[in-house]
Parts: structure tokens; sequence; C-alpha cells
């Protein structure tokens, strides 16, 4: 279920992998079994693309890790948590557009969003 640019992250590498990682890291936590992780699937993949370089992505089967999952108090699927120098920064459960997991993530990595122009402020400059 994971594309190129998203990690496999199980019981055995989670420590490693994303406790010790230099930089943000998103963990999907899902389930083969599960409908709307499914959905939530392509998503990921997506924002792991926009976000190379910045972010790192992974994905975790609860079923074949429980472990990690009951650690991180997850209850439910999908479950994405934004990890930051080892510690859990956000938390997104249940199906969401990509415009939230992306406004989560600015928060991590210093993205500053600038406000949309009115149309009465765009002016032209000769």
């Amino acid at each position: 279920m994971a594309s190129e640019s998203v990690l496999e992250i199980t019981d055995g590498n989670f420590d490693q992998v994303v406790l010790k990682s230099d930089q943000p890291i998103l963990i999907d936590f899902w389930a083969a079994w599960c409908g709307p992780c499914k959905a939530l699937g392509p998503v990921v993949d997506e924002v792991a693309a926009a976000y190379q370089g910045k972010v790192r992505v992974g994905k975790m089967d609860v079923d074949k890790s429980p472990i990690t999952p009951q650690r991180y108090g997850v209850r439910g699927i999908p479950t994405l948590l934004i990890f930051k120098n080892g510690q859990v920064q956000e938390q997104i459960v249940g199906y969401v557009g990509r415009d939230v997991i992306e406004k989560a993530l600015n928060k991590q990595v210093n993205v500053v969003e600038m406000p949309k122009a009115k149309e009465a402020e765009k002016t032209n400059v000769r």
C-alpha cells in the first residue's frame, strides 16, 4: 500500500525511522480491511510527493504492527500522527481532505501561507 515516496513503518523500525528522524514525519495508521483507510491512502501518497524533501511519510499496518498504535493511543483508524523531534505534534483521526493534512504539516515545516489578495487590493503598476 506504500508508494515510492512512502516508507513502510513497523513496530521493529518505528523508533529508528520515526523517533530519530531529523525531519517531521507523518505516519498513517491503517488496515487492509478499513474502507476509509483505503480512501485516504491516495491522499497520503499525494501529500508525500508534494512534501518530498521537507516531510517524511510512512504507513503502518495496525494488524501487522499492533504495539506502536497502542503505545500512542490509536483507537480508531485511519489515524495520522505527525512527529517532530520524536514527539507527536498533531493527530488527525478519520478520513480528511488533503487540505487538512497540509495545514497540519505546514505548522511543522514553517511554511507560511500567504493570504490571498482581494480583487480590490490588486493594482496595475506601470
